[in-house]
């Protein structure tokens, strides 16, 4: 996967910021036990909180996705557009449709895509759980990836959304949903005597 092109800059709560990861320090450096490789890489922060990144491992997340896009795609959450970027340099995506929940996101990085794609790419300002996409309309493949952590309560949204869409695409899939799925799994088998 290619790496973002976003520049730096700060909106309202949210930030976009260049950063590296040296060799001597990527083994301490871990997003949710997972360690990415040393190199030079691009986050989005919402007040100090690293919502997502282009790294190795992010990239990692969406390969499966990639590989199904095709047609006119819906993303759900742009954030710095790591995976929309991927997704419009394959010959098989004609169009993307982004619904972003945060004004100040599509300010910082929208402009960096339409600039690249033009009228290829449409923005919405809209939550995900209540935007209603035009009807009769049918995406080669949906795409959710709104979550900040990987945790079992994004597992009744992702069910919600997955709902929503089932009749509405080819493919469709969640940020990190098998280890969501899991962690849930994890919870319902814990025993609670003590």
């Amino acid at each position: 996967m290619e790496k973002v092109n976003v520049p730096e800059g700060t909106c309202g709560d949210w930030k976009v910021e260049k950063f590296s990861i040296s060799k001597d320090d990527w083994r301490v450096i871990s997003y949710g036990g997972r360690a990415p490789f040393p190199g030079n890489y691009t986050r989005l922060k919402h007040n100090g909180v690293v919502v997502m990144s282009d790294t190795d491992i992010e990239q990692r997340d969406h390969y499966e996705a990639l590989h199904a896009a095709k047609g006119h795609i819906l993303i759900n959450g742009l954030g710095l557009g790591l995976f929309l970027l991927n997704c419009m340099k394959k010959k098989t995506v004609e169009k993307a449709t982004v619904v972003e929940l945060s004004k100040e996101v599509i300010q910082l990085v929208g402009p960096t895509y339409k600039k690249l794609f033009g009228d290829k790419v449409e923005i919405i300002n809209e939550d995900a759980f209540e935007y209603k996409p035009p009807k009769g309309i049918r995406y080669g493949m949906v795409w959710h990836d709104i979550w900040t952590y990987i945790c079992a309560d994004n597992y009744e949204g992702m069910k919600k959304l997955h709902r929503k869409y089932g009749r509405k695409t080819d493919w469709q899939g969640s940020w990190c949903r098998h280890e969501v799925y899991r962690l849930v799994n994890e919870d319902k088998n814990r025993n609670y005597w003590r």
